[in-house]
């Protein structure tokens, strides 16, 4: 369902149609038990009565929380943004929308039009992304709203036993047509919203203990399905140094323990507070490094900032269709503050260089192209995402409200940025 949000009907509506699916079981419901006094076994107790209009309060605290906090916004005033790649800042990441650094975790959202903080994905239920400052907010609503509705089915239950009970009492003695029919209609409503809502919460507690965001899931599972597909030919990549790229196998950085990853997650680890809808949330630090900018990890890779992994076929793909390697940042640095003719110089010489390689790799590569497999893998993602990978469920990046076209520009680092990072030694100034 995560696609619903480009429906353009689905943004304007879905507020208003949770808010009367809400009132609708919530309200509906206790009219129902206390307008028909022979809908058995009559209208529920105070304390039932004040326990579940106390559930509703929280969710409707917690949905407006969701649906209004801001996600998250970075702000490149005066700030400096760590580098977790190499000195030259080559391998960092770049949003060509933002036009600025992309931190960890950061995905350009395209319905808020901005990069955002820990992104989960953008849901259309509640017109907001679910990210590092929302996610408290909308785990709580998820809580609140299945408590309520499993509340309001044992009330139901209770209903629906009675007449079971009473089932051979003449009708006339029994509840009213509308209360039947009320009854009925509730309860259909009832089953299929828990039904949805419970493999939502699902989800979103699994994330929560994991620290892994819907989006780091997808990214998880492609490359776990890489490494269990073993080190083929197709893995030996050729980079701008003429190398071959091999495969690694990346762990997952940002698990650092359960309760940890709960605690960052909700902003405290004062459990209390963790489903008080009133609680606060986890806020974006205005400088870098700080909260949002960069996240701890757990030293099971070799280095920081290797997350996410090479996908090795986004890799191969891109250079077959575009026909050249990947950007040579060390030689454009190297190249910079040259004359003109020293510049062509340097240009022709790394052109016949890239000639040799290209003939020595020639064969290979050839050797490795399966055209059938080729075209239906450019076909198919002509069609959808651009060199990308969804679940077994059929959900890509996309479908969680990620901009794929700024995702494939991770890389693509202006040259002006990266002089700005060497000069500030690994670090991004804005001066």
């Amino acid at each position: 369902m995560a696609g619903l949000s480009d429906a353009p009907f689905i943004e304007a509506l879905a507020v208003p149609a949770v808010c009367a699916l809400i009132a609708f079981l919530s309200y509906f419901s206790q009219y129902i038990f206390f307008h028909d006094p022979d809908l058995l076994p009559g209208p529920p107790s105070r304390a039932e009565t004040l326990v579940f209009n106390g559930l509703l309060l929280c969710l409707w605290i917690s949905y407006f929380r969701a649906v209004t906090v801001d996600p998250g916004r970075y702000v490149f005033e005066d700030r400096v943004l760590e580098v977790t790649a190499d000195d030259d800042g080559g391998s960092g990441r770049w949003c060509k929308k933002c036009q600025a650094p992309k931190p960890p975790r950061a995905h350009h959202c395209r319905h808020c039009r901005r990069c955002i903080p820990k992104m989960d994905h953008h849901c259309p239920w509640t017109s907001n992304c679910v990210s590092m400052t929302t996610f408290p907010h909308f785990l709580r609503f998820l809580a609140y709203a299945n408590v309520s509705l499993w509340t309001l089915g044992y009330l139901l239950w209770q209903r629906f036993l009675a007449l079971w009970e009473t089932r051979h009492m003449p009708s006339h003695l029994g509840p009213s047509l509308f209360g039947l029919v009320g009854l009925s209609a509730t309860a259909l409503t009832w089953s299929v919203t828990s039904l949805l809502l419970g493999l939502m919460l699902f989800g979103t507690l699994k994330g929560w203990v994991l620290n892994r965001t819907s989006i780091e899931e997808l990214e998880y599972d492609r490359h776990e399905a890489h490494f269990r597909s073993g080190a083929r030919d197709w893995w030996d990549l050729t980079g701008p140094d003429g190398e071959k790229l091999k495969f690694e196998h990346v762990e997952f950085p940002y698990d650092v323990g359960f309760f940890a990853n709960m605690a960052q997650a909700m902003g405290t680890s004062n459990v209390l507070l963790w489903f008080f809808p009133l609680a606060g949330n986890p806020r974006l630090s205005k400088t870098a490094p700080g909260p949002g900018w960069t996240w701890e990890e757990n030293g099971f890779n070799r280095k920081e900032g290797m997350w996410p992994p090479i996908n090795p076929e986004k890799l191969r793909l891109s250079k077959r269709e575009l026909g050249v390697s990947r950007r040579n940042y060390e030689a454009e640095l190297q190249d910079y503050g040259l004359s003109a003719e020293e510049q062509v110089e340097a240009f022709r010489r790394r052109q016949e260089e890239d000639f040799r390689r290209r003939n020595r790799n020639l064969m290979a590569e050839l050797e490795e192209v399966d055209d059938d497999v080729y075209q239906q893998r450019r076909s198919d993602d002509d069609e959808g995402s651009l060199f990308g990978w969804t679940h077994a469920d059929g959900d890509s990046l996309g479908d969680y409200g990620v901009d794929e076209d700024a995702e494939e520009q991770d890389e693509d680092v202006p040259l002006a940025e990266l002089l700005r990072r060497r000069k500030g030694n690994g670090l991004y100034v804005d001066e």
